[in-house]
């Protein structure tokens, strides 16, 4: 088995080197097929992993494959980590990039940097792989890190556009806040255990779970709580938690696979990924969880609610995985981590579905976004309008649907908890419910029923995309709709994931859900005696009312909402608060350092004053430079009299 975990991340590596260094060589075919082949054969060999891990019952896998250095008794190793956590991502994010792979054969068919999309997309691949196979933190930050670079190359993809530039800059540099904090955490991890990697850090954080230090004055942090924290903050870069969500709605400036590709089973399940493995450490703060918890809830209802307002298909969708992401992070909050990696499998499905059926829409829209110039494509696209309904049911949490298992389960676990900050989590994940399902269907009625609002030009040429497009999209609503009911009840209330998640005793929420819906059947039929699915409906029912049967209304509604709708607009002020204030005082600063620093005093006097002076100096005494010879010869007499009456006089006193 040494040999498949080895070949899963190198596969798509290998691919990403062909297709790069070698696209001209080998065409644009070569260039899909070389990749598309790599990525088909890590989710073969990573289904045969998942096999072995859950129904063959094989061991926990956890070596070291390569030692890169050793420093003062510090191992920095290259190790996998094979467990049935390990496992479900690695399935996770070899089939949905397989689907993205083939997808992106139709979207980029025309595009000119074709080879350089499936040479990056590939190697996308291969650093998540490796992140989420790793048993080492040194790994894992080699991982997290070359999924922001790869990320940073995709979003800017379209490098001539300046909305592309702006926003793979503006992710990058978010990211980098995040990952300040969670390099901070690995250091306080080495420094206080002694080791990079995950078991003997867990056993020695257990070992000293009362360990504390001072940062202010003389008050004392506990250091798993400082590192937890600090982790976290990490996860909130790449997960897209409040305050450092900004950067995912602008990533939609990508070509919509790598949308689907970032958002539904790599990048931003990162984050979610890492709490989850972490479990052992976060399971010792009380106060972390609570911090995560809180941050989650704010996400998932906060950032649904500026979906309302978007117009762009493909941000409409973006928010909807800040707010979905939101509801993993709340389920981690809670000791629900379980459920927590449940919802990101069934999302990783039904958002692929979705940002897959969105660039659908966009490919016969003639690449219009503005959901405004749609409406009516029901007739002209059949199979993306079937697909995108699954899709939206999944999301909404429509009974039956995967993802009312999930969002379901997270719900009840919430529910369960006496954590602090659990009753706000609770009214933020119902009333997110209504929100998710009012957005959601407000995307579908304006794109698929209605009026016909784009121009005749467009409308002539309407029509079903071609296969290469369409089969991703039927075979990720196969999942979308099915997998949920047969995973929840040994995901939710079984042991499915074994030793790879801590769960501290007291701690356990979903086994008291488990004991009053311990199968799948049972949870769906609880679905129709509880609020959310209700609260769903009334959100479907809303945006049926509002969009289709009297769209006359919303004027009006608008301008009684008028300040809210601001308010979402303006994105809560984020953008201004970093881009304005924060960015620009660091602008400002600079610049006052470039005047009065750089500029006056290094420029001016140092550097221009020093040469100026020397001009100076060096034009006065030009002018004893006549080219007379009697002129030098009575200078050196002078001198030789100057010099004897020195000699003389200091002789005679």
């Amino acid at each position: 088995m040494e040999t498949i975990y080895l070949a899963i991340p190198l596969i798509p590596l290998l691919a990403a080197v062909v297709a790069g260094f070698f696209g001209q060589q080998i065409g644009r075919a070569g260039a899909h097929w070389v990749t598309i082949l790599a990525v088909g054969a890590s989710f073969l060999l990573s289904t045969v992993v998942l096999y072995d891990q859950v129904w063959a019952g094989a061991p926990v896998y956890n070596e070291t494959v390569y030692t890169w250095a050793v420093v003062g008794g510090l191992q920095m190793e290259v190790g996998f980590l094979i467990d049935r956590l390990t496992a479900v991502m690695m399935t996770v994010v070899t089939f949905v990039s397989l689907m993205v792979h083939i997808y992106t054969i139709g979207y980029m068919h025309d595009d000119d940097g074709y080879q350089r999309f499936f040479a990056y997309i590939s190697l996308f691949t291969f650093a998540m792989l490796m992140l989420v196979m790793a048993n080492n933190f040194l790994q894992l930050f080699f991982g997290w890190e070359a999924v922001g670079l790869v990320s940073y190359l995709l979003i800017g993809f379209w490098f001539k556009r300046d909305t592309a530039i702006f926003a793979n800059l503006k992710a990058f540099l978010v990211n980098r806040v995040g990952d300040f904090g969670f390099l901070l955490g690995i250091a306080l991890i080495v420094f206080y255990f002694g080791t990079l990697d995950y078991q003997e850090a867990f056993a020695a954080a257990e070992a000293n779970a009362g360990l504390t230090l001072s940062i202010f004055g003389t008050a004392e942090w506990s250091v798993l709580t400082v590192a937890c924290i600090l982790l976290f903050i990490g996860a909130m870069g790449k997960s897209a938690q409040v305050p450092l969500h900004v950067w995912l709605p602008d990533s939609m400036e990508g070509p919509t696979p790598i949308s689907a590709l970032i958002h539904a089973a790599t990048m931003v399940t990162a984050g979610i990924f890492l709490v989850a493995r972490m479990s052992p450490l976060f399971e010792l703060s009380e106060v972390a969880l609570s911090f995560v918890l809180i941050i989650g809830a704010v996400t998932a209802l906060f950032m649904g609610l500026i979906g309302l307002v978007q117009n762009d298909i493909k941000r409409v969708v973006a928010y909807s995985t800040l707010s979905q992401l939101g509801y993993m992070v709340v389920a981690l909050g809670v000791s629900a981590y379980a459920a927590g990696i449940f919802h990101l499998m069934t999302h990783a499905f039904f958002k692929a579905l979705l940002f897959l059926g969105a660039g659908s829409v966009i490919i016969a829209m003639h690449h219009v976004q503005d959901m405004r110039q749609m409406g009516g494509l029901k007739k002209y696209m059949p199979i993306t309008y079937w697909t995108m309904l699954l899709g939206t049911l999944a999301l909404i949490g429509f009974p039956g649907f995967s993802g009312y298992f999930s969002k379901d389960g997270i719900i009840l676990a919430v529910g369960e908890s006496e954590r602090a900050g659990a009753t706000f989590a609770y009214l933020c994940v119902m009333l997110g419910v209504f929100v998710t399902a009012l957005y959601s269907f407000r995307l579908f009625f304006l794109v698929f029923h209605g009026k016909e609002r784009m121009d005749e030009h467009t409308r002539s040429h309407l029509h079903e995309c071609p296969r290469v497009v369409t089969v991703p999209l039927l075979l990720l609503a196969i999942p979308s709709v099915l997998i949920g009911f047969y995973t929840v009840t040994p995901m939710l209330f079984g042991d499915f994931f074994g030793p790879a998640i801590h769960v501290a005793e007291g701690n356990d929420v979903l086994a008291a859900v488990g004991a009053s819906y311990g199968s799948a059947m049972a949870l769906l039929l609880h679905g129709f005696a509880a609020p959310p699915v209700y609260l769903a409906a009334a959100g479907v029912l809303t945006a049926w009312f509002f969009y289709i049967k009297r769209p006359d209304l919303l004027p009006g509604v608008n301008r009684t909402f008028a300040p809210a709708i601001r308010v979402l607009e303006n994105k809560y002020g984020f953008d201004d608060l970093y881009i304005k204030y924060i960015a620009g005082a660091g602008r400002g600063l600079g610049n006052a350092l470039w005047q009065v620093g750089d500029r006056s005093f290094i420029d001016g006097a140092l550097v221009n004053g020093t040469a100026q002076l020397i001009g100076r100096m060096g034009a006065r005494v030009r002018l004893l430079q006549s080219g007379y010879l009697y002129h030098y010869a009575f200078i050196m007499i002078i001198g030789l009299l100057v010099l004897i009456g020195w000699f003389l006089g200091g002789q005679l006193f």
